[in-house]
């Protein structure tokens, strides 16, 4: 039985809807949840959005909104108590670089194998460029953007969570120390243990 709520199509692990899940979350906007295997997609789901990727977003109105970005804006548009939007540019840009430049290289060394011709460790060292720049600039504040966490800080986390887990203890033995704080300070935070709470596989019906 439909609830009347935004349906979100989302699959837990995904560094994207990790991102829409944590602006859903700080908006306090109700949604529908229907956790999804991405290696078994729901029809539903592939009917709303084709591209088949999390997290998908369904309005009330039949609206779709399909890219994590997206998803965050929107739901900072309807209500953002915490003004993750305030400076916006600046964080528009770092996630930008996060997603175009960061994001390959993390794919290419964490999924080497699907990738042909792939060394993980070139990717490695070309995806560090862009850590290293983060930890500068949390030498300098305590988020990325100033002394408190925006939407740069929520929509690029989860994704140096997943670098950082790929081999953690290279990932620790680097010396990162302002970003490895400020990561393990979201990772820590109830916030993020809310958006990580497990959830049944969606059936399909309802």
């Amino acid at each position: 039985m439909s609830t009347g709520l935004p349906i979100l199509y989302s699959f837990r692990r995904c560094p994207y809807a990790m991102r829409g899940r944590l602006a859903l979350d700080v908006s306090g906007l109700g949604v529908e949840h229907r956790e999804i295997l991405l290696r078994d997609k729901p029809q539903a789901m592939l009917d709303a959005s084709p591209k088949g990727t999390v997290p998908v977003l369904v309005l009330d109105d039949g609206r779709v909104i399909e890219e994590s970005l997206e998803v965050m804006l929107w739901a900072l548009g309807q209500n953002d108590p915490e003004n993750w939007l305030e400076g916006q540019e600046r964080s528009l840009d770092l996630i930008a670089a996060c997603d175009d430049q960061f994001k390959p290289h993390l794919d290419r060394y964490k999924y080497a194998t699907r990738y042909e011709g792939a060394d993980p460790l070139e990717h490695r060292a070309a995806a560090s460029e862009f850590v290293t720049v983060l930890d500068k600039r949390l030498q300098q504040h305590r988020c990325l953007t100033g002394d408190r966490d925006r939407l740069a800080d929520y929509g690029i986390f989860p994704f140096i969570r997943q670098f950082a887990n790929t081999d953690r203890a290279w990932f620790d033995a680097q010396s990162w120390a302002a970003l490895k704080s400020w990561l393990a300070r979201h990772l820590g935070s109830e916030r993020f243990a809310r958006i990580m709470e497990k959830h049944p596989l969606w059936s399909g019906t309802g």
